[in-house]
């Protein structure tokens, strides 16, 4: 291990509301998930094109679950990663395989929802569930190839006594990290955020002009307005700043800045990552407005007294 600033620096104790918050986000999306698969698997008998790209939405969701409590665990124990260096691995895998999964699956729908309401008299490859199979395979493909350098380089390392899992402290391969953020900042992140945008634009000035006085220009500016406000502030509350701070990060190992600028870095950089698990407890929300079926199946489940006997 070479000898950097990075390395002399200590890990700080979080605070214990970013594991406590982590835990309750971890829970509310296991919840919401698991009613949400629940639906599109048992409810919903007949699948659209539409419906199939949501429930891949969900399935991305689903991969980070079972990876959370490791993570509370992590923060809890003050930065410290006593599980191994494999299932930090596969950690890291996994998160990346929802992050991304997510901004992709995103993307496609807004572009779906775009060719469905303001095409929707033309027969669209869009439309065609056979197209969208072969659209999301690539993308599936896509997300394990894009994970394998994460899974393969970014190892546990140790400082003194401490076991670090995906710590901004760890200084080694800080090169190539820098490098990997930079890749996934342009072509994983931005393109597919500039995409979804486009969409939303397209779609927000089309439904600008749809007359309310028939019953179906309501409901379909309605949801679509639903659609792109949800997206716009996932978009903005569970993607956006963790890119900014993973490049940050990244930045601050790369040319070995002082412990005081690691420290501060440190702190937004785990806030940040903590509300990459809000988009698993919003993302049934664009289902709802995106599908009536759903949104009256998901009403019922939540009122349902689970726990009676």
């Amino acid at each position: 291990m070479n000898t950097t600033n990075a390395t002399r620096c200590q890990p700080q104790e979080l605070h214990p509301a970013i594991p406590t918050f982590l835990a309750i986000l971890s829970l509310g999306g296991l919840i919401f998930n698991s009613i949400s698969l629940w639906i599109f698997w048992s409810v919903i008998k007949r699948w659209n094109s539409g419906i199939f790209l949501q429930f891949n939405l969900a399935l991305v969701d689903a991969v980070v679950l079972p990876v959370t409590p490791l993570m509370v665990a992590y923060f809890s124990l003050g930065s410290h990663w006593p599980f191994g260096e494999f299932p930090c691995q596969l950690q890291v895998f996994l998160l990346s395989t929802h992050l991304y999964g997510s901004i992709y699956f995103l993307m496609l729908i807004s572009i779906h929802r775009y060719q469905a309401t303001v095409h929707y008299s033309i027969k669209s490859l869009w439309r065609q569930k056979s197209f969208l199979k072969k659209v999301v395979l690539a993308f599936w493909v896509i997300l394990f190839l894009q994970g394998l350098p994460v899974f393969f380089f970014f190892k546990t390392s140790t400082i003194d006594s401490t076991v670090l899992c995906l710590s901004i402290h760890q200084s080694e391969l800080s090169s190539l990290y820098l490098i990997y953020s930079i890749i996934l900042g342009l072509l994983c992140f931005l393109l597919p955020f500039g995409i979804s945008m486009t969409s939303y634009v397209m779609l927000g000035r089309y439904i600008s002009q749809i007359s309310q006085a028939n019953l179906r220009g309501r409901l379909v500016k309605t949801k679509s307005i639903q659609m792109i406000t949800i997206a716009l502030v996932i978009f903005a509350v569970c993607f956006v700043p963790l890119h900014i701070c993973g490049s940050m990060a990244a930045i601050v190992r790369y040319y070995n800045m002082s412990c005081e600028h690691l420290h501060h870095v440190e702190i937004i950089y785990y806030v940040s990552l903590v509300f990459t698990m809000v988009n698993c407890c919003l993302d049934p929300f664009i289902y709802n407005f995106a599908n009536e079926k759903f949104n009256k199946a998901f009403s019922h489940a939540l009122r349902r007294p689970w726990f009676s006997k």
